[in-house]
């Protein structure tokens, strides 16, 4: 009985293990890949990164860690097949985020001596700077997934605050992270057409939804969902429909890395692999492998 039970126990470990999932995704981390409905890898870049997208052309806009390459960091765009067609090289600390907005420019934070957030053009030249207020010494505090709002103001997650800067860079709102022994430090917000900020407090293990008053209208927290627990909640997507798919930084097979849950708290989607990286940050795609429309990250 007991080896019958060890047999069963093998097989359900090597089932987690394996890749889990009904949407096709780019996953930002440790392993930078995009990964199909069926739960197959079908791209992959030999790097290490922070945020990203698979942009209209089909090329992917990827932060990457700081390495012997880029020492500071950097956002680059490359083909499907690795050619670099741009590149902004990090000059501090950090590089942080990775946006391309409308106008084909490419937004990013840079942490370190000067934290500063940025436009720059398809040439890599600064087009906007604008210096990020800190408290915090640590450069992987001074800016976390930084995003330029349809208005034209910039939403800041940076410590434990969330800021929105209009376009000189003065600060037109914040959130404060309520106090919590385990660390609210904010890491993801997302502004959504009613006025109201998603925000990952991921050592804390939270999702909050605030209104233009910061007052709180929806939570999330640890022990609410019974067979996804939080581990360390980082990137965020919000989708039409009002679900939350959010990503767990800590997670390892059998737990869920990537989890989508109803307003209600419902379970409804996983994302399950055997790599031993978290995902930092993820973009869902269509069965194309197009960015799926409608879907706020």
């Amino acid at each position: 009985m007991r080896s019958c039970l060890a047999l069963l126990a093998t097989a359900l470990g090597a089932l987690a293990a394996e890749p889990q999932s009904k949407r096709s995704l780019l996953m930002l981390g440790g392993v930078t890949q995009i990964v199909d409905a069926e739960g197959k890898v079908v791209w992959k870049y030999p790097a290490e990164t922070r945020d990203g997208c698979v942009l209209p052309n089909g090329n992917i806009l990827l932060t990457l860690h700081k390495s012997d390459a880029y020492p500071g960091g950097a956002v680059i765009e490359v083909t499907r097949d690795h050619k670099v067609v741009f590149e902004y090289k990090g000059t501090q600390a950090e590089v942080n985020t990775a946006q391309r907005l409308p106008d084909g420019r490419t937004l990013l934070t840079e942490a370190g001596e000067r934290p500063r957030l940025l436009e720059v053009d398809a040439a890599g030249r600064i087009q906007v700077e604008i210096p990020l207020q800190c408290t915090a010494k640590n450069p992987h505090l001074q800016s976390r997934m930084a995003r330029k709002l349809p208005d034209g103001h910039y939403l800041v997650p940076q410590d434990r605050l969330v800021r929105e800067l209009d376009a000189t860079g003065k600060v037109v709102w914040e959130y404060k992270a309520p106090a919590s022994k385990l660390d609210n430090r904010t890491f993801c917000a997302l502004r959504n057409a009613a006025g109201h900020t998603l925000i990952s407090l991921t050592i804390g293990n939270q999702l909050v939804e605030v209104d233009a008053e910061g007052k709180v209208v929806w939570e999330l927290r640890q022990g609410e969902l019974a067979d996804a627990p939080l581990t360390r909640t980082t990137a965020l997507t919000w989708l039409p429909n009002g679900n939350i798919v959010f990503s767990n930084y800590d997670a390892r097979a059998p737990r869920p890395k990537l989890v989508e849950i109803t307003r209600d708290k419902q379970v409804v989607w996983t994302y399950v692999d055997g790599t031993k990286f978290g995902v930092h940050e993820f973009q869902l795609l269509d069965a194309d492998g197009k960015p799926l429309t409608g879907a706020l990250r």
